[in-house]
């Protein structure tokens, strides 16, 4: 698989692919984010776990990957929800939902994240990332559908 498509002539879209991990608790809904580390992303917004697309990998193996080394969940059940491209940069996002495994507890795995929390989904609609707020509905469209 390559790490770039086509959407406009011309155009090379990055692909990348991550998971929205969740779990209902008495005081509701809630999902796995990720900040980004380092100086430079001290007032970058969060993030879904997610990375480039390895040659040859598809991208929910690219998405497990990627949560398991940023915040050290292992993935089970997995729904596609669709991809997003980011209005700034040449990136798609391929995202895939599930539930969290029961006994998870995360940790900043990764370098590349200095935070990985269970984030209540009102909280986490104001932290994320603007381009992937559409995962968010996606996921409530999902769970009550």
């Amino acid at each position: 698989m390559s790490d770039a498509t086509e959407s406009e002539p011309g155009l090379k879209l990055k692909q990348s692919a991550g998971t929205l991990l969740y779990r209902v608790g008495e005081s509701g809904l809630a999902v796995l984010i990720v900040h980004p580390s380092g100086n430079y992303n001290r007032k970058a917004p969060w993030s879904i776990p997610k990375g480039l697309v390895d040659a040859g990998e598809d991208f929910e193996s690219t998405a497990r990957r990627e949560t398991l080394e940023e915040t050290g969940v292992a993935a089970e059940e997995l729904v596609a929800i669709g991809s997003i491209d980011y209005s700034r940069s040449r990136k798609r996002i391929h995202c895939f939902v599930g539930p969290a495994p029961g006994d998870a507890e995360p940790h900043c795995a990764s370098w590349e994240v200095n935070r990985a929390e269970f984030v209540a989904i009102e909280n986490a609609r104001q932290l994320l990332h603007p381009d992937q707020r559409p995962f968010l509905d996606r996921l409530q469209r999902q769970l009550s559908g």
